[in-house]
């Protein structure tokens, strides 16, 4: 999907949002720094699949996003949590 196509969608879905009365929920930062943690995971959707494919339809994007999400959350290691998976730390937790 063109990059103008995807900001469409994205623009038509958040009209739609609003229309319905959802509010919207802003956090209080306005720089990237003082949102460090949306902004490394948003830079390594972009780094790990969301820059590498040109996307035909929304299902498509959300079919690899779905598909990598699984292997980000059960296969890849995460070294702030002491190198194990996600899934593996939610393990620990219960």
């Amino acid at each position: 999907m063109a990059t103008s196509c995807l900001c469409s969608w994205l623009i038509s879905f958040a009209a739609q949002y609003v229309f319905r009365g959802a509010a919207q929920n802003r956090d209080r930062s306005s720089k990237p720094q003082q949102n460090a943690y949306v902004e490394r995971y948003n830079r390594t959707v972009r780094q790990e699949w969301l820059g590498l494919y040109l996307f035909e339809t929304i299902e498509e994007a959300q079919q690899i996003a779905t598909e990598w999400l699984w292997t980000y959350n059960h296969e890849r290691p995460n070294m702030g949590i002491g190198g194990i998976t996600p899934a593996q730390k939610l393990q620990l937790a219960a």
